[in-house]
């Protein structure tokens, strides 16, 4: 037997040592060997038959539960062996919580400590109560986008999904009539920041591990965050290698945005929120590394998660919320469908890390698509006839819909000229007649104040339908 998560040695006792029984109680249960150095060689006590006796009783009063102690024996050196069951309720000792981990003894504290505590009697970061927050405190956008997609995923009743936003909220068990809870606030709430520090994305492209170029975060609801998110990637930080099939422009992103979407719910549902980090995905020209400070469940490895596995969410009512709305599979799919995504489209799978700080995905981009980027040669897959090149390439440049082209370089609420120049156009009549207005009465996209449509504090924003027809138009690029 060799120490493991399971088992420790020691080659004396100490009364110190009763964290150590402590520890096992809070985990998974394990064997204290008392009469074994660190090599495990049996060393032998000489007080063993007094321990034998004593120990027990030490244990029940000190620690409050029910431990075995058996004398062992190898040649003529006895060794005592203290066999700790798995405790459901939390077990202290002298007002410190411990708990295995590994082959390591862990003090719990801040919030691993109340994460501990939560499990302990039940309950979960996510599911536990705000007051002072009201379904009406809620982003109606928020609601009404999480209405639209879970009627088309069919996994919440038609009826309910006609509920105001309290009983909705109460259907979802995310309210309890006098409080909701913090899922509900972070998934629903526009400023959710104002509940949880950290509550957010943030991206940046650097050169370098120390040389970042610029920044942006992504803030507001969580059930928005993802798309957001994906905006903000795909129109600012993802160069497309360009290729041409006849006259039919292909653009090529360095990551499939199916895995890529993928990964950012993955962060954005399963992150550890009580830590007040956010979110970060860095971005290089060649790779992109998405971080969330989430653990794994107890004595879970990478290689697990890669493999077949329960469900296990870290934030189950807050990934319930993106599982009714069509966004997650309830099967501990996630990593296996970014896989069998980057697989389906040819690319490298990403390379998954997880220590003591949080969970890394690393995108590599191929050697193809940065030679295509790096060296320009995507432009000579050009059709090479001179005379139709600019005609080709300005006709399929725009032969989106401009009201979709709109749509998709639209991130939270954007004004007029954030919107114009985000599609690099110069002419504000152009701008307005050719893609504004289309998008407005396609009813892709909404003004904030609708009343004063000439207000300066006028912005823009998607509609339910302008996010469903961009979901569509995002899946038939796929």
């Amino acid at each position: 037997m060799k120490e493991n998560q399971q088992v420790e040695w020691k080659e004396s006792w100490r009364d110190d040592h009763l964290r150590w029984v402590c520890g096992f109680a809070n985990a998974e249960g394990g064997v204290l060997v008392i009469g074994r150095d660190d090599k495990g060689r049996v060393v032998g006590i000489a007080d063993a038959a007094r321990l034998l006796e004593e120990l027990p009783n030490k244990i029940r009063d000190l620690l409050g539960i029910i431990v075995e102690v058996n004398l062992r024996s190898e040649g003529d050196r006895e060794f005592l062996e203290v066999v700790t069951p798995a405790y459901p309720s939390p077990i202290s000792y002298r007002g410190h919580y411990y708990q295995r981990s590994g082959s390591t003894l862990q003090e719990l504290k801040g919030a691993a400590l109340d994460r501990f505590l939560l499990r302990r009697h039940g309950r979960h970061w996510d599911d536990v109560p705000l007051p002072g927050v009201t379904p009406r405190s809620l982003s109606k956008a928020a609601v009404d986008a999480f209405r639209a997609r879970a009627r088309e995923s069919q996994r919440v009743a038609a009826a309910d999904l006609k509920e105001s936003s309290a009983g909705l909220m109460e259907k979802l068990h995310l309210w309890d009539g006098t409080y909701l809870k913090r899922a509900a606030v972070l998934a629903f709430h526009p400023e959710p920041e104002r509940f949880v520090t950290g509550a957010l994305v943030k991206i940046g492209f650097f050169r370098g591990n120390d040389d970042l170029r610029y920044h942006d975060e992504v803030r507001g609801a969580l059930f928005m965050q993802v798309d957001q998110t994906m905006q903000v990637l795909r129109t600012k930080y993802l160069k497309a290698a360009i290729s041409y099939q006849g006259i039919q422009r292909v653009e090529t992103y360095p990551v499939p945005e199916a895995a890529l979407r993928e990964a950012v719910l993955n962060a954005i549902i399963h992150k550890d929120y009580a830590t007040g980090v956010p979110v970060q995905i860095s971005v290089y020209d060649d790779k992109l590394m998405i971080w969330n400070p989430g653990q794994l469940p107890p004595s879970w490895t990478v290689e697990k998660l890669k493999q077949k596995h329960a469900s296990h969410p870290f934030n189950p009512d807050l990934a319930n919320v993106f599982f009714r709305a069509g966004e997650i599979e309830a099967w501990g799919r996630g990593i296996e469908r970014i896989c069998a995504a980057c697989r389906a489209a040819g690319f490298p799978e990403p390379a998954i890390a997880h220590d003591a700080t949080g969970l890394w995905i690393t995108f590599a981009y191929s050697a193809d698509y940065r030679r295509r980027i790096e060296g320009g040669e995507s432009r000579s897959l050009v059709p090479p006839t001179t005379e139709v090149t600019t005609e080709v390439t300005t006709e399929v440049t725009t032969d989106v819909d401009p009201g979709l082209r709109l749509s998709q370089v639209l991130v939270g609420e954007m004004t007029r000229q954030q919107l114009q120049a985000a599609l690099r156009l110069k002419n504000d009549e152009h701008f307005r007649k050719a893609f504004l207005q289309p998008a407005l009465d396609a009813g892709l996209i909404e003004m904030t104040v609708p009343d004063k449509p000439r207000s300066r504090l006028q912005k823009y924003r998607l509609t339910p339908t302008g996010r469903r027809r961009l979901k569509r138009a995002e899946e038939t690029r796929r």
